[in-house]
């Protein structure tokens, strides 16, 4: 049922055999036992009844369905709509293997809080195929805006999310990002940030703007690593004299991750995320000429290359806590809106259908990256934080049955042709796979077999969060 208002077909009993299990912490090969929506029993030589569904899970991996804590997909933005709904998102996801998300709900200064949370939700609820819940975005802080967000955290939302970029739009100043923390200290939730600094950004454009320099190269210099370092650096700074506990969303740059690693060292509650284009692309990406550029304009920009093998070894170390996405597909059509201004580019790009794959076949297959760090960054930790662990992020009796089986002998390549999100191009196109989920189960349905959706439209419903884990 979704959100108390859709019935659903009955589920069957499922058992998977033969299955190599990985956990964040455990490995075992085994079979499991799912019976009304969650996971019942592990073990060997599992019996089930005649009319259950049986899985023959031998030369796979079985991982607990992912979670991508980091997507856009109702998005009014820089004049246009970020082009995917939550049918056509929650499709790409699950055909990625990521059964759950959390959407950044984000009403802009003019909006009303509490009427941006209900529109958001409005888009979601009978559309999305897979569970989702939302991060609240606070872009303003006014008198009603605490009782507001009270009743939002009284509705199952255990986290708040600031920017500290976007002026004047998004963008918080440093006494309202006081406010959100101190209130979210009170309430025990969770503030994910977008860390830059809003009036260099600004300052910035306006001085290449005006040297003429207006192509999407440009968009790099106008946001660059010291901005991002500043930015984490302060929001790390209002935690510690706060006593909140924060996240950093799509951490970028060596700069950033060293003020993220030096206030971790004196005791600060952060954790911090990394986005799977920073870990695999570069700037001579947006450097490209017009639109091809301008495909890859996101913010924060992609970065020199010598970041990404900091940011890989961060993971491994797991001083960056997860990898997401930060999904928000704008068309060709919409990245013209810049053909003359770089800072008129919708800033963003797909990823929630190739999150899962690229990270295995990039960091498990061809890179250093430990299976269990793994499932740990791209599921089991934004679990543990966002409030949704043990339900979610494990392999266990009495979590959802959120399954992916995975088939670590497929081989192909990211192409927009083959690709389920709601866009004209693929930032990753051409990227080869080592892998791919096979079946994907959402609380014990199955919705994706052979890589290809053949579920249930609908079926997701919005989660209720724990706040109390901090």
């Amino acid at each position: 049922m979704a959100n108390g208002a859709y019935q659903f077909e009955e589920i069957m009993a499922l058992l998977i055999r033969n299955a190599d299990v990985v956990n964040a912490d455990s490995r075992f090969r085994g079979d499991i036992y799912i019976q009304n929506e969650t996971i019942t029993r592990i073990g060997t030589g599992l019996d089930a009844p005649p009319d259950a569904e049986v899985i023959d899970a031998s030369g796979m991996l079985v991982f607990p369905g992912f979670i991508d804590p980091h997507v856009h997909i109702y998005l009014p933005f820089m004049a246009t709509f970020a082009k995917d709904t939550h049918e056509t998102a929650s499709i790409a996801a699950l055909a990625g293997g990521t059964t759950t998300y959390i959407e950044m709900c984000c009403p802009s200064r003019h909006d009303d809080t509490l009427a941006g949370y209900q529109l958001w939700k409005s888009k979601a609820e009978g559309a999305s195929a897979c569970d989702y819940s939302f991060h609240m975005s606070v872009t303003k802080f006014e008198d009603q805006t605490e009782g507001q967000l009270r009743e939002i955290v009284a509705d199952g939302i255990a986290s708040f999310k600031i920017f500290l970029a976007y002026k004047n739009f998004f963008g918080v100043d440093d006494g309202e990002m006081y406010q959100t923390l101190q209130l979210a200290r009170k309430l025990g939730v969770i503030v994910t940030a977008h860390c830059e600094n809003a009036e260099l950004i600004g300052r910035l454009q306006a001085l290449l703007l005006a040297q003429g320099r207006t192509g999407p190269e440009w968009h790099e210099p106008s946001r660059p690593e010291s901005v991002e370092a500043e930015g984490t650096n302060r929001f790390a700074t209002f935690l510690e004299n706060t006593g909140t506990a924060g996240y950093v969303v799509h951490l970028s740059s060596e700069g950033a991750l060293n003020a993220a690693r030096a206030a971790k060292s004196r005791g600060v509650r952060l954790w911090v995320e990394s986005v799977l284009p920073h870990l695999l692309l570069d700037k001579t990406y947006a450097g490209r000429p017009g639109l091809e550029g301008m495909k890859h304009v996101m913010s924060p920009p992609l970065r020199d290359r010598r970041n990404q093998k900091i940011l890989w070894d961060a993971l491994a170390a797991g001083s960056v806590d997860t990898v997401a996405t930060d999904h928000c597909p704008f068309d060709t059509s919409q990245k013209l809106l810049g053909a003359d201004d770089f800072t008129q580019i919708p800033n963003g790009i797909p990823g929630i259908e190739e999150r899962v794959s690229l990270l295995y076949t990039y960091g498990v297959s061809r890179g250093t990256l430990d299976l269990h760090r793994f499932v740990d960054a791209a599921s089991t930790r934004a679990a543990k934080l966002f409030g949704l662990f043990p339900r979610k992020g494990a392999i266990a009796p009495g979590s959802d049955a959120d399954l992916v089986i995975f088939d670590p002998s497929y081989r192909g390549t990211v192409s927009v042709a083959t690709q389920h999100t709601n866009c004209d191009y693929n930032g990753f196109e051409g990227f080869e796979l080592d892998g791919r989920p096979s079946i994907v189960t959402v609380r014990g349905k199955v919705q994706v077999r052979d890589g290809k959706f053949v579920g249930e439209r609908g079926r997701g419903r919005l989660l209720k969060r724990d706040p109390a884990y901090f």
